[in-house]
């Protein structure tokens, strides 16, 4: 496991031209990749540097198999094209002209940037921030695609190939042991997605821009003066912007943190969603074509959302891997269902 010390972090510091030593540092965020493989190279780790002035820095150090220090820098330019742009996101610092930089540290080889640390992280929204949100987002995708900016690098959300949190692919692995449960029900099923994606298929031939990728769970963060701000460039990469922002609506919908005692707690997407598209359409509009889509996509995102899948611990997977024939095949129904229910798009 890599271990830094505080003589370390003021090393990169200096690279940075930053003036001021660190006195402190806290971990934020660490990827235990060793408990899967204790011989893992692997590394992510956020820390907080508290300086000498009392500002702060945050130091990023990843290693990781699908990751570049190509990659870490276009994503950073990408950052810092929106900060000049007047979006609120943390100041990145160079060293020479570059924003990443490799280290070898005790062993471990790891790519490094380096960003002023900001304050008001968002775990959870109301619908005020979600339309605010929606708006950034849209701001966001306006500056994309007129500076014809992209990323190769795979989104969480793309519904034309495989990605983290729409598993149609894990479900069609599974075809020959759901034929057996019931054959009619999942040809139906099958028969069903297919033509939402035909429906679904000319946003395949559009130009795709780089989006953020996650503007979910404390990605998010709000300044002193209430204006929203974006971090986390991780998952940043190439994709339909329409698809991003329906999808960064149901990902604000379900994946933040919403508190007991939050009245829309139980029915997050009654609120977040219409809120989040209402703020996205008063800076970038939608088509009538896009309008007409939206039921077959929130369909299908819905229909094969990957929690539901597998990994809860009721998903349908899982009860297919513990034998449950009759919970497999009202976990089948339930899709269809989710398949047949075209929800419009919520008025804006």
């Amino acid at each position: 496991m890599l271990e830094i010390s505080l003589c370390t972090v003021n090393t990169i510091l200096k690279d940075y031209n930053i003036l001021f030593k660190a006195v402190s540092y806290t971990e934020l965020q660490r990827y235990d990749y060793e408990e899967d493989n204790p011989e893992s190279k692997e590394v992510r780790l956020i820390v907080k540097a508290v300086l000498q002035d009392g500002s702060s820095v945050v130091v990023r150090l990843k290693n990781e198999s699908d990751v570049s220090v190509e990659l870490v820098e276009k994503q950073s330019q990408f950052a810092a094209l929106l900060k000049n742009y007047g979006i609120d996101t943390p100041t990145l610092y160079k060293t020479g002209q570059n924003f990443a930089k490799w280290y070898l540290i005790h062993g471990y080889h790891v790519i490094v940037t380096v960003e002023e640390f900001v304050d008001g992280e968002l775990a959870w929204i109301d619908a005020g921030l979600a339309e605010k949100s929606g708006r950034l987002l849209a701001k966001i995708h306006n500056i994309a695609e007129a500076a014809q900016f992209h990323i190769e690098y795979g989104v969480l959300f793309d519904p034309f190939t495989e990605n983290d949190l729409f598993a149609h692919a894990d479900f069609l692995s599974y075809a020959e042991k759901f034929l057996a449960v019931d054959q009619i029900l999942y040809e139906n099923i099958v028969e069903i997605y297919n033509n939402y994606m035909e429906v679904l298929s000319p946003l395949k031939n559009e130009p795709r821009y780089v989006v953020q990728g996650d503007f979910s769970d404390c990605n998010l963060y709000q300044t002193q003066k209430g204006c929203l701000g974006v971090f986390d460039f991780n998952r940043c990469g190439d994709n339909n912007l329409y698809c991003d922002a329906v999808m960064q609506a149901v990902f604000q919908a379900r994946l933040m943190n919403y508190p007991e005692g939050c009245k829309w707690r139980e029915n997050p997407e009654g609120v977040i969603l219409p809120a989040f598209l209402k703020g996205y359409n008063k800076e970038r509009p939608f088509s009538e074509t896009q309008r007409y889509m939206y039921p077959y996509l929130y369909a299908v995102i819905d229909a094969f959302w990957s929690m539901d899948i597998k990994w809860s611990e009721n998903s349908l997977i899982k009860k297919l891997e513990g034998g449950d024939t009759e919970a497999v095949r009202d976990k089948l129904e339930t899709i269809r269902q989710k398949l047949l229910c075209l929800k419009p798009m919520p008025t804006l």
